[in-house]
């Protein structure tokens, strides 16, 4: 059996006005990331853990932010044709491991949630997808509520 890690990470600044788009949920928050597609910074990290493992190049590669085609695109849309392109190379998604770095919102609350819903995108079941919140201990751009950041290493097998 051959195994690949890959790692993904992502970041996005916030603006005012919510809601928060993260884990392919909306989460009620007086904020929103800011990005070309929908900036869904916990997807973005995942579809470039999976294509890193693969080693298939990146979420910009496929999706650039000078496409005009890409202002607005669903982060989901990108995960589940990233991952076709993954299972094409016939690799399996063993488990995902993800961390979310905000200073706010909580994540506790929604876990469960965007759990459940990145394992619906995937085909896999919840318990294969790893899920924490981190905060930036008022420190940094994380710390002062600017950015979220995410980070995913996933495990593939063949």
């Amino acid at each position: 059996m051959e195994l690949r890690i890959g790692l993904g990470h992502d970041t996005h600044r916030l603006e005012p006005g919510g809601p928060l788009k993260l884990g392919g949920i909306d989460l009620e928050f007086d904020y929103h990331l800011v990005g070309h597609s929908d900036a869904d910074v916990l997807l973005h990290a995942i579809t470039d853990a999976l294509l890193g493992a693969a080693n298939l190049g990146d979420i910009g590669s496929l999706y650039p932010d000078s496409d005009p085609a890409n202002r607005g695109r669903d982060s989901a849309q990108m995960l589940l044709e990233a991952y076709i392109r993954v299972q094409r190379e016939r690799w399996h998604l063993v488990n995902l491991d993800c961390v979310v770095l905000a200073e706010r919102p909580k994540l506790l609350p929604y876990r469960q949630q965007i759990q459940r819903r990145i394992a619906e995108l995937l085909n896999i079941d919840p318990q294969q997808v790893g899920l924490k919140g981190k905060t930036g201990e008022s420190v940094g751009e994380v710390g002062e509520g600017r950015v979220i950041q995410a980070q995913c290493v996933c495990l593939l097998s063949r």
